[in-house]
């Protein structure tokens, strides 16, 4: 899982990382931001594999995508 950011006061709602996330991982909200417009929105973050294709895509530069996330420690005994 990666660490994806979108800032929702930058995205002016085109749509390309949505027609762009191989996973379907991105939506438009429902809501609105400060400018009127609706802005993306991940899905589901464990379900991102960092690829990027977003942030490579989009024209505002809205999207930022961090290192991925280390796998949390199972504890002693668990399947």
């Amino acid at each position: 899982m990666a660490d994806i950011k979108i800032d929702k006061d930058r995205c002016k709602g085109c749509c390309l990382c949505v027609a762009e996330c191989p996973r379907g991982n991105i939506r438009m909200a429902e809501l609105l931001n400060d400018a009127g417009q609706p802005y993306a929105e991940i899905v589901d973050t464990d379900n991102c594999t960092g690829c990027a294709l977003c942030c490579q895509m989009c024209p505002d530069l809205a999207i930022a995508i961090g290192p991925k996330k280390p796998a949390p420690d199972k504890a002693p005994g668990s399947v």
